[in-house]
């Protein structure tokens, strides 16, 4: 795979793969498909059915990611509504982020409970689950803040 992989982190570099000639497959971080240079890579490659869009990594309800994984025949990008022909397929194992059981695991360490622990990412039913897990297996004052909520920490 890495000789067959070519990573593009310059701008200038992922300017000019977007006109490439085809077939491709274009790897993309986690993320949501939201915003930055990722945009412009899937413009130009999901109208082609010859190409691939594989992305790592989990997707948010709502997100441009999600509806690509789940078959959207076009996604709006910059005002306008571009087809997706290209064969989407997602890799969820490889995301970034910490599962429970590694969060319990880091949190196994502390010396001393903190004085209250914010749950702030992640679905809201998978947040409020983690909240009751803390609280029952470590016994800390635990919650998940509703959206905007400002709290004062003394």
């Amino acid at each position: 795979m890495c000789g067959a992989a070519r990573f593009v982190d310059i701008s200038g570099e992922s300017e000019r793969l977007n006109s490439r000639p085809g077939p491709m497959i274009l790897i993309s971080a986690s993320g949501m498909a939201t915003g930055g240079r990722v945009l412009h890579h899937i413009k130009a490659f999901a109208p082609d059915a010859r190409n691939t869009i594989l992305f790592v990594g989990y997707h948010a309800g709502g997100t441009r990611g999600e509806a690509m994984v789940n078959g959207a025949q076009a996604v709006k990008i910059h005002g306008e509504y571009v087809p997706v022909r290209a064969e989407v397929v997602t890799m969820d194992h490889l995301s970034a982020h910490a599962d429970y059981a590694e969060i319990m695991d880091w949190l196994a360490h502390f010396d001393a409970p903190p004085k209250k622990t914010f749950i702030t990412h992640g679905e809201p039913a998978a947040a409020d689950a983690l909240r009751h897990r803390i609280e029952e297996q470590r016994g800390w004052h635990c919650r998940v803040p509703d959206y905007l909520e400002r709290v004062v920490l003394k």
